[in-house]
């Protein structure tokens, strides 16, 4: 018996459930219907009343509410949690941020996403750092005399493997890209043991597009160099050239969020915080667990994956057959350069929904 979350109360939150089999969190996850109303009510109020000195304050304790939202998701202090619009944009923040030289090397995995092989192709473009890819398991034990900083999913977005624990006890610093992890399975930096995690608010957190989350130990934030900085991101901003950062992970604020977005993204977490997280996620990873189990029944080839809520399967045409599946009501994606699709499986979800993907791959 699949663990519960009142799946059917969760699954009326969210519009997109009543006609599609919605299995692309791992792209950009459902929007629920109180999100879509907080973010209009923002609108609203914004038409009404101006953008003036109200609005601005209003911003920032909505900032507020959902750096502590987030924080907690990840387990660490809010003054420890940016708020910034994408995974990608805090791991830049974290690669470009470090004093790297011709010679240091990153250890990254063999199945990164963009989002992270972006800002590890520019280290080794504009500053000559080496870059060393194994496999995902290994990066730990890869860690050599010349690895300055280890770059690595916390959950890949290809297969739904988990990094090694053993990145705990690594003895350079850690950045993981959690875009596949906050949201999807339980997350505490802590005892992950990283110094920087990098999350997305769109994806399993069920928010707007361009919001994201960072996380970064005071130790690490003291080693970063924070080049671009603006109104958001400053201590003092009408201090001139004397304002100075914020002491904070505040300092790596994005530049812009608006209230709108942020108001949309704090009201998903709401949804979903609601159920209690370690049922959502419990919930998930079974029915993950029940549709791997169903596709090597079926004679779909499973990629090898752990307790997550990502499942890729062998495809004969990943392209045409996940859109094949998509005129059918099924969304999920395909891996460019891997002969998979993968379904990205949400408490939202129910046992319907798989037995639609079985059915459309039949």
């Amino acid at each position: 018996m699949l663990p519960t979350v009142k799946t059917s109360t969760l699954r009326e939150k969210f519009p997109v459930l009543r006609a599609i089999a919605y299995l692309n969190a791992g792209t950009d996850g459902p929007l629920p219907t109180a999100a879509i109303q907080a973010a209009a009510a923002e609108l609203e109020r914004e038409a009404e009343q101006g953008r003036a000195q109200r609005h601005f304050e209003r911003r920032g304790e909505l900032s507020s509410d959902l750096r502590s939202a987030y924080a907690s998701i990840l387990g660490c202090p809010a003054e420890d949690t940016a708020l910034t619009s994408c995974t990608s944009e805090g791991i830049g923040q974290v690669i470009g941020g470090l004093e790297l030289h011709a010679g240091d090397e990153i250890v990254t995995s063999d199945e990164e996403h963009p989002g992270l092989l972006g800002a590890l192709a520019a280290a080794h473009e504009l500053r000559e750092v080496s870059i060393r890819m194994v496999s995902l398991g290994e990066v730990a034990e890869a860690v050599g005399p010349r690895t300055k900083l280890v770059a690595c999913s916390h959950v890949g977005w290809m297969s739904g493997s988990l990094a090694p624990a053993e990145l705990a006890d690594v003895d350079v610093p850690v950045l993981l890209d959690g875009a596949q992890g906050i949201g999807a399975v339980p997350v505490d930096v802590g005892v992950l043991g990283c110094d920087a995690y990098a999350g997305a608010g769109q994806k399993w957190l069920c928010g707007p597009d361009g919001i994201g989350m960072l996380h970064t130990t005071p130790q690490l934030r003291e080693r970063l160099m924070v080049s671009r900085r603006g109104y958001s991101n400053l201590g003092q901003p009408n201090a001139g050239l004397q304002a100075g950062l914020h002491e904070d992970a505040r300092r790596l604020d994005s530049m812009s969020l608006s209230a709108e977005s942020v108001a949309c993204a704090l009201a998903a977490t709401q949804v979903l915080g609601g159920p209690g997280w370690l049922a959502v996620h419990e919930c998930s990873c079974s029915l993950a667990a029940l549709l791997a189990e169903r596709l090597a029944e079926s004679g779909r080839e499973v990629a090898p994956r752990d307790a997550t809520t990502l499942v890729s399967f062998q495809s004969p045409d990943p392209p045409a057959e996940r859109a094949r599946l998509a005129e059918q009501g099924v969304i999920l994606r395909d891996i460019p350069g891997r002969p998979w699709l993968r379904a990205s499986v949400g408490a939202w979800n129910d046992e319907s929904d798989i037995e639609r993907l079985l059915s459309g791959l039949a």
